[in-house]
């Protein structure tokens, strides 16, 4: 069965773009229902996540990916500043690969640690010890999966969180001297989104 992983992001964006990553996932996981496609965060979101990800499973998963990578705009009020006049809000989406960070963070330096799950997520979220802390040895940066069945699958996430915090730091580091890691290697194109969503329901206009 295909698998894919998409990684939701709101870039350098304000507040607001935060905002509109959850509740595009939320948008995905409903257009995927009734389809052959399952989709599902690999993570419980808050409600204002940089960035979020998403697993797509399922025959018509390649497609559902394909027809939803790159930049995506919401059209609506700031639900932070209703005197705001700006209305577009724009957040990127790009497939990642669970075997594509090798060169990113070596193994040998994460120390991972078996955990208990807690926090909200009601059923998905393990009971048992399968949940998993990552430890990134030369940055400190930790990472934790617990949304998995099991730990090995809960590890692979952790390692691929990593992965994508390493490249957060990264870019923060360089400071305005350098664009934005989505806008350089996404493609976040501002003008030219692939989907449009409006309104508070987040309803798909093209």
């Amino acid at each position: 069965m295909t698998e894919i992983i998409l990684h939701l992001s709101s870039g350098s964006g304000p507040a607001e773009c935060r905002w509109v990553v959850a509740r595009i996932a939320r948008a995905f996981i409903r257009e995927a229902r009734g389809s052959d496609v399952e989709c599902e965060p690999l993570e419980v979101p808050d409600d204002d996540p940089a960035s979020l990800l998403l697993r797509v499973s399922g025959s018509g998963a390649e497609s559902f990916v394909q027809q939803r990578t790159g930049t995506i705009l919401w059209t609506g009020q700031s639900p932070f500043r209703p005197t705001h006049k700006r209305k577009n809000w724009f957040v990127g989406v790009a497939p990642v690969g669970l075997a594509d960070e090798t060169d990113e963070i070596r193994d040998a330096d994460i120390d991972y640690q078996a955990m208990r799950a807690s926090g909200p997520g009601g059923q998905h979220v393990n009971k048992t010890d399968s949940a998993v802390r990552a430890t990134h040895r030369p940055t400190g940066l930790v990472a934790v999966s617990q949304e998995q069945r099991s730990q090995h699958a809960n590890r692979k996430v952790a390692r691929l969180k990593l992965v994508l915090l390493l490249a957060e730091r990264r870019e923060a580091a360089a400071g305005d001297a350098r664009r934005d890691a989505w806008d350089r290697n996404q493609g976040l194109e501002r003008g030219n989104p692939v989907r449009t969503y409006a309104g508070p329901d987040f309803r798909l206009k093209r």
